[in-house]
């Protein structure tokens, strides 16, 4: 367990990796903050493939935010979700989330981080850029309901 303490938050945050309880806590953050309806068997898919890549943000036993990345091969990392309570937002939590997940994929030797963002998401799109992630690419389409993405990358340094 790794503690963390925001300056701009009274509290102490833990992040840790997801446990099977968490995740019916995981999907209620997820179907009120992300515009896209996930089925809730792809979050123990997630799980279940990459737990390390799985990592939750706890404030006083309460679940406040979410990351979920895989690795699809020795040298790369994909963030697929990032998520934070919207009443829980902007203090540093995402931010101790991506770190967190960051960290984590050097651990593993990771080489390149990448992710998929709305175009319309200038929220995002800023939040990742501030964290070294550049903008790579544009799929058409990408969205269920026809919106495109960026694809951003990272490329790992000592984070």
């Amino acid at each position: 367990m790794i503690y963390t303490k925001l300056p701009s938050y009274k509290f102490v945050l833990e992040i840790r990796q997801v446990q099977p309880q968490d995740i019916f806590s995981v999907i209620k953050i997820a179907y009120e903050s992300l515009p896209e309806q996930y089925y809730p068997a792809v979050f123990n898919q997630f799980y279940e493939s990459f737990p390390e890549g799985f990592l939750i943000a706890e404030q006083h036993h309460k679940i406040v935010g979410f990351i979920v990345g895989l690795k699809p091969d020795e040298e790369i990392a994909k963030v697929l979700l990032l998520s934070v309570t919207n009443d829980h937002r902007k203090k540093g939590i995402g931010t101790a989330l991506l770190k967190r997940f960051l960290n984590a994929m050097k651990n593993q030797n990771i080489k390149k981080v990448e992710l998929e963002v709305r175009t319309t998401n200038t929220v995002a799109i800023g939040f990742y850029k501030k964290h070294g992630f550049d903008v790579v690419d544009t799929l058409p389409n990408f969205y269920q309901n026809g919106e495109d993405a960026y694809t951003m990358k990272l490329v790992l340094r000592s984070y």
